[in-house]
């Protein structure tokens, strides 16, 4: 008996080794950190189980049969975050530079299988060269099989994914598909062809970090939601991330502890909207102001800055919010900022996460660039996206709420439960200048006028007031109020119960 107690404990440290001494020292040489020291710093101590750990490649072409680590380059099983289990599935670069092969996949696509039928997050820790070449078509078909899983789960269980070294080729699509990328900077890599056949296709020479580093993702293309400086901050920062979220569609987000009064007043909100219209204001500091502690968990900061994505807490329940910012392009809608808004606003959606929305918004981007970019059919995505979505939602309007843009920020046309608006809302298809100089085209010349116009025009309409008449603001707030009103709003939408028309799934304008 301990000959063989004894076997399994070296099978076990050899399987722990990966590629090896050399090749784990070259890791941290490369400031990373190998697959299983990830998985330490993301979940509780003591709490992973391991699979597969014994499973090696089946390949025999080019001598592939003479090398055969146990494990075969990707490290998965189940753990917790706080008590709360996940699944996770780590790439070790030490063995055969984390390249897929055909059991390295079915690997991860047990662990995908478990998580949905099991009801919990999956969290992809990728590190990988791509497809293991030696394997051919048979680690592409491993590929696939990922891929279908991603499908699959989505919307069933969050899928986080983070970029911990290249990923290039087909493994770039697997984390495309779930719900969360983040990447490390200046170790971590996304492109679907590198900068060597981009030079020799399109004779662009290009770094791989300007091609597809972590700034490049977060700031120009969206494919990543953050950045973070090194592993063990990526590692922390998930982990906070699955504390806001739901461990399937089936349960409701967490509940945690708070020690924040939800009847808390900010009297200093009532002086965030300057006496100047063109003014701007951070639209994050009522953010701040209106969450549990301070706590705020921004998704994609980097990436169209005129809107605001993230998570907060209420009363210890997790709330998503979208806020448009005025600091940016004033706060404008635009391709990006739409984009960006609406795949979040399903996310919270699919989740069962109540919505929150802020408004201060002049109206859609003008411009060539912007209608030939198809701003139409993307900002529709976000109008689809409120409009389909069943859970509580609450929109508070600090400023302006103009036009189109009024009707797409969750307006109570698009099922809003409770629609705020602070005494400093103006709610109007366009700012007093522009209407009084299309309704009073024939007066233009007269400046005197025309001012004159504007202040009678200004009197009538830039007030919250004509909206709530018609009772599409539900209730004028006080702006210190703010926190208390939001926090009863969706403690009264607990229950909330809505259901679309049945259909197979819709079609949002892609």
């Amino acid at each position: 008996m301990k000959d063989i107690l004894g076997e399994l404990e070296a099978r076990r440290a050899a399987a722990r080794q990966g590629g090896g001494a050399r090749r784990i020292a070259a890791q941290h040489s490369k400031g990373k950190l190998t697959a299983r020291e990830r998985i330490e710093l993301l979940l509780d101590e003591g709490s992973f189980e391991e699979f597969d750990m014994f499973v090696r490649h089946r390949c025999t072409d080019f001598g592939m049969e003479a090398d055969r680590p146990a494990g075969d380059g990707v490290v998965t099983g189940w753990g917790t975050i706080n008590g709360r289990m996940v699944y996770v599935f780590s790439q070790d670069f030490t063995v055969f530079g984390g390249s897929l092969s055909e059991t390295h996949a079915q690997k991860i696509c047990k662990i995908m299988d478990m998580a949905v039928q099991n009801g919990a997050p999956v969290i992809g820790l990728n590190d990988s060269g791509g497809a293991r070449i030696q394997e051919g078509v048979a680690s592409l078909a491993g590929y696939a099989e990922v891929f279908q899983r991603n499908i699959m789960a989505s919307g069933v269980v969050p899928q986080i994914s983070v970029i911990m070294g290249p990923c290039a080729g087909g493994a770039v699509y697997s984390p495309a598909m779930t719900d969360f990328i983040f990447m490390v900077r200046d170790s971590s890599y996304m492109f679907v062809t590198g900068p060597d056949v981009v030079k020799t296709v399109t004779n662009e020479i290009v770094t791989a970090e300007e091609l597809g580093g972590a700034k490049t993702h977060t700031t120009k293309s969206s494919v990543a939601d953050g950045a973070f400086e090194d592993d063990v901050e990526a590692m922390m920062e998930v982990r906070r991330l699955v504390d806001f979220l739901p461990a399937s569609n089936r349960e409701k987000p967490p509940v945690r502890p708070f020690f924040d009064d939800p009847a808390r007043v900010e009297m200093s909100l009532d002086t965030l909207i300057p006496d100047n219209p063109n003014q701007p204001y951070d639209m994050k500091e009522l953010i701040l102001k209106l969450a549990d502690e301070g706590d705020f968990f921004e998704i994609q900061e980097d990436f169209a800055k005129n809107i605001i994505t993230g998570f907060v807490r209420l009363e210890g329940s997790t709330v998503g919010v979208v806020a448009n910012q005025p600091m940016v392009l004033a706060g404008c809608l635009d391709i990006d900022s739409s984009r960006k808004a609406a795949r979040f606003v399903r996310f919270c959606d699919a989740f069962e996460i109540p919505i929150l929305t802020l408004v201060d918004v002049p109206g859609f981007l003008p411009g060539t660039a912007q209608e030939y970019g198809g701003v139409i059919k993307h900002g529709a995505k976000l109008l689809f996206a409120y409009g389909e979505a069943t859970v509580p939602k609450v929109t508070v309007i600090t400023r302006k709420a103009y036009g189109g843009a009024y009707d797409v920020m969750a307006s109570k046309h698009l099922r809003g439960d409770f629609n705020y608006a602070w005494p400093t809302a103006e709610i109007a298809v366009m700012g007093a200048k522009g209407a009084t100089e299309i309704l009073y085209r024939s007066e233009l010349a007269d400046k005197d006028k025309i001012a004159q116009r504007t202040k009678e025009y200004e009197d009538r309409f830039a007030n919250p007031f004509v909206a709530a008449e018609k009772g599409f603001i539900d209730e004028v707030i006080m702006p210190h109020s703010t926190r208390r009103r939001v926090a009863r709003a969706f403690a009264s939408l607990r229950g909330k119960k809505l259901q679309n028309p049945w259909k197979k799934h819709d079609n949002i304008p892609l």
